[in-house]
């Protein structure tokens, strides 16, 4: 294996993840950028991103130098690194699934050479890259892991819609699978990662970090959100208990609320997968689990209560949603929880009108069946409204304007004036 300062990369998935490496190592290598999303390439060969996650006069500048996209297959053949960034979802069971990540390892697999290293990117259980990705590899290329090819994980730390913590400000774990390609991986990453690389000990220690990171997360936004459903009943305001409790040095200050998104809602079920495989059943991660997937119902029956104490009618009454992406400020619809509330709200035949300046309206419909609204109408024809995601866009709203005179107002974000809302998460 030769440690080699020329380079060409190939980034396999262009969405979150991808594009942004794509045109960071596109600075220094000849990098090519392949996605199977026809209309995402041909978005991104006109410098349109609609993840929002890229400057696109900085695509349009590397399209002109280094880098290519595209969704010919056979134009990766020339690379020497592969790293793949597709997603790693789970089934409707919660069930991991590795479809995307095995038909990426079967299309490198067709073009791997001698001396090749694979990276991946992508969340996965610990064991996954070696276990399920290096024999496809071995099977398509007929070449020998570790002595023909190597591979490498490196875990991604996006935050989508974070323009502060961008990809080359945040410290990135790197590992291979021997010392030599470790190294190799470590150098490559460290020519564009500002804040430093971490070099794991192996590639089942970055894997297993990786998926402790959004398991942590899980767990402490699950506790808090069990404190709010006490406290609710306590009659308690949750965010002034954590205002008051995060004064001591060593509080966590996390905030009660929906836990959707890629990464958060579905990575503990990787660790948790791998952990009943080997015999242990995990408890704290399930649980955690079940409670922040329980939280869009909980705000449901909640929103109801307060309809009922003002005595409005529930059938055929009129709410507006605000927000429909998984979090604030960025454009991700992707395993968002907001939709539970508005199936639970049809559920009892309230006609729920939802608005989100940032989520694409065909791809809410598509993916959801869900229509947006394209504009808020100021007619005072709403029975109640749920901010569900504090887009900074609704700092602009005129909420009494949006209410009949006798109404409900529930805010999960503490992002309106206290004044204005009935209810806080």
């Amino acid at each position: 294996m030769k440690n080699n300062k020329n380079y060409n990369i190939t980034i396999v998935g262009l969405g979150y993840v991808g594009l942004p490496l794509a045109i960071e190592f596109s600075k220094k290598y000849k990098t090519v950028g392949f996605d199977i999303d026809h209309k995402r390439v041909g978005e991104l060969n006109l410098a349109i991103d609609h993840t929002n996650e890229c400057d696109e006069a900085v695509l349009k500048k590397q399209l002109q130098s280094n880098l290519k996209i595209t969704d010919n297959l056979s134009e990766i053949k020339n690379s020497n690194i592969y790293i793949i960034t597709v997603p790693t979802p789970v089934t409707n069971d919660n069930i991991p699934n590795l479809n995307p990540l095995i038909k990426s390892c079967e299309s490198v697999g067709k073009y791997l050479k001698v001396d090749d290293i694979v990276i991946f990117e992508s969340t996965v259980y610990p064991g996954c890259t070696e276990e399920v990705c290096v024999p496809i590899l071995e099977k398509k290329s007929k070449l020998n892991f570790n002595s023909d090819f190597y591979c490498g994980y490196s875990p991604e730390r996006i935050n989508p819609g974070d323009k502060e913590r961008t990809l080359t400000k945040i410290v990135k774990i790197t590992s291979g699978s021997t010392k030599k390609s470790s190294n190799i991986i470590d150098k490559l990453y460290s020519s564009i990662i500002k804040a430093g690389t971490f070099k794991a000990d192996s590639i089942k220690i970055a894997e297993a970090a990786k998926v402790i990171e959004n398991s942590q997360r899980d767990i402490n936004i699950a506790f808090v959100n069990e404190l709010s459903k006490i406290f609710n009943i306590l009659e308690i305001d949750t965010l002034k208990v954590l205002e008051a409790a995060s004064t001591k040095w060593n509080f966590l200050n996390f905030k009660p609320g929906l836990v959707g998104g890629h990464c958060i809602g579905v990575d503990p079920y990787y660790l948790a997968q791998k952990s009943q495989e080997v015999g242990y059943h995990p408890e704290i991660i399930l649980a955690g689990r079940r409670i922040n997937d329980s939280m869009g119902k909980h705000v449901v029956i909640d929103f109801l209560k307060l309809m009922i104490q003002k005595e409005l009618k529930i059938k055929n009454s009129k709410v507006l949603l605000l927000g429909i992406t998984f979090k604030e400020n960025c454009p991700d619809i992707r395993n968002t929880k907001v939709v539970d509330i508005y199936t639970e709200l049809n559920n009892f035949n309230i006609s729920v009108d939802v608005y989100d300046p940032h989520a694409d309206l065909n791809n809410v419909k598509d993916e959801y069946d869900i229509k947006l609204k394209q504009k808020l109408e100021y007619n005072n024809h709403y029975d109640g409204v749920i901010l569900a995601v504090a887009h900074n866009e609704f700092k602009k709203i005129k909420i009494k304007k949006l209410l009949k005179s006798n109404n409900v107002v529930y805010d999960l974000k503490g992002f309106f004036d206290e004044k204005y809302v009935d209810k806080r998460l």
